[in-house]
């Protein structure tokens, strides 16, 4: 069973989407195996985003998400990471296809209501960021 991580991010707690991005999951047979509320502080947005460390972006977005509560959670299902990536959108909400949740409620490329793992190694990284093993329910 494939696991990866979803982020519910600052933009989507604050327009109140988020029992609708759970209930897009939920209807494609995505299980969610954890789930947590929490702010982060600058600094743990930069350990999180520290790929991203020498990219133009990396102020901004790291800025973006510790502005304020963001939804992490596990997901679980045969093929969840594409499955995930494909019910999110493109990363730009104007190249996203209809009916995803970006098109729906992203305003731009960095503030796009959700992240997701792009693969198995990312998701584990992202996993162990956030949660222990104890607090994901098989």
């Amino acid at each position: 069973m494939e696991r990866t991580l979803s982020i519910i991010k600052p933009d989507g707690v604050r327009q109140g989407v988020i029992g609708e991005v759970i209930r897009r999951f939920e209807s494609a047979g995505i299980r969610i195996a954890a789930m947590k509320m929490l702010q982060l502080t600058q600094a743990e947005a930069e350990g999180f985003y520290a790929v991203h460390r020498e990219r133009p972006f990396f102020e901004s977005l790291t800025r973006f998400m510790s502005s304020g509560p963001i939804v992490v959670m596990v997901l679980e299902g045969d093929g969840v990471i594409a499955r995930n990536r494909e019910i999110m959108g493109a990363t730009n909400p104007k190249d996203a296809a209809p009916g995803t949740i970006r098109k729906d409620f992203a305003s731009s490329v960095e503030q796009n209501v959700v992240h997701g793992s792009d693969a198995p190694e990312t998701a584990r990284t992202e996993i162990a960021y956030f949660f222990s093993e104890m607090e994901i329910c098989a």
